[in-house]
């Protein structure tokens, strides 16, 4: 038996905490487990493991050597998920990163379906508004505004489009007014997205042909969905995309402000790598998306965000 072989083992007898559970698992006898371990503490002129009558635990040197053991056990689990992805079933652990909002309040809804139709997938989902970099932190799939996509190794199929308006609580606009245009609006407390320049730009102002409005305040949050939620509270004025306030403007907790204006919608992608190696987990994933989204070009909205 090789080396490699006989980490694989040491590994699962110290994850066991004896030779004989470590046995079972591997489907080996004890004499067989407990000869490899000698083996290879000769190998290494080091004894790994303390035996007891109750079991076993490792040296000093021993954990040093399982840390290592256990990182290659862990790549062998992937390459032996790649293989058996060979037969087109998608399968495994599926990475995926979203924008907050967009993951909230429209990815985790479909999820149940696409887990109830790809029962060997397992999701593991991040959802942040950073820009996230896909090969280096591990992801399958990205789900972002189009301009985010910044990466020429990655590849992006649009989801749906998104159109933003401008909208606050009832109790804000009876504490401060309601604004008719730009010039009104720089009064206003604009809630911002931090450390986001294109999200905090809202447009042309009225009041200088083509200067750009940049939205300022005294409040700002790391995400769409903490805007959304200052917005409800009363805090100011914010701009959100139409599907996250659909059933605000019906129920009235939230009012559409400026109703004229008309900043230029974005698209949602989902961005992955080189679709010639998709492992068929994402590949699903990405079809899914398309399927489930395929008649929100117009946004979800639409006809409560005139």
């Amino acid at each position: 038996m090789d080396i490699s072989a006989q980490m694989l083992i040491f590994a699962t007898v110290v994850e066991r905490g004896s030779i004989s559970a470590a046995a079972r698992s591997m489907d080996q006898t004890p004499s067989a487990v407990s000869k490899q371990i000698g083996l290879l503490e000769d190998r290494a002129h080091y004894r790994l493991l303390n035996r007891t009558r109750t079991g076993v635990s490792p040296t000093q040197e021993g954990m040093e050597f399982y840390r290592k053991c256990r990182a290659m056990a862990d790549k062998f689990k992937e390459a032996e998920a790649l293989i058996l992805n060979q037969d087109g079933t998608p399968r495994g652990k599926l990475k995926v990163v979203s924008t907050v909002a967009f993951g909230k309040s429209q990815l985790i809804p479909q999820l149940p379906k696409f887990m109830e139709e790809n029962p060997e997938v397992e999701v593991a989902l991040d959802l942040t508004d950073r820009e996230v970099d896909l090969q280096s932190e591990g992801f399958d799939a990205a789900i972002c505004f189009d301009e985010q996509h910044k990466s020429p190794d990655t590849i992006v199929r649009r989801i749906m489009e998104s159109r933003r308006v401008l909208c606050a609580s009832p109790k804000y606009l009876e504490r401060c007014g309601t604004p008719s245009n730009f010039e009104h609006l720089a009064q206003h407390n604009c809630l911002r997205v931090a450390g986001s320049k294109f999200r905090n730009s809202w447009g042309q102002a009225e009041i200088d042909g083509n200067q750009l409005f940049v939205a300022q305040g005294n409040f700002e949050g790391n995400s769409t969905d903490v805007i959304y939620r200052a917005a409800l509270a009363g805090l100011g004025i914010a701009r959100l995309p139409c599907y996250m306030v659909e059933q605000e403007f019906n129920s009235g907790e939230l009012v559409q402000v400026m109703p004229e204006y008309s900043p230029n919608s974005t698209d949602i992608v989902v961005m992955f790598a080189d679709k010639r190696n998709l492992a068929p987990k994402t590949r699903a994933f990405i079809d899914f998306l398309a399927r489930q989204f395929k008649n929100s070009s117009k946004d979800l909205a639409i006809e409560t965000c005139p």
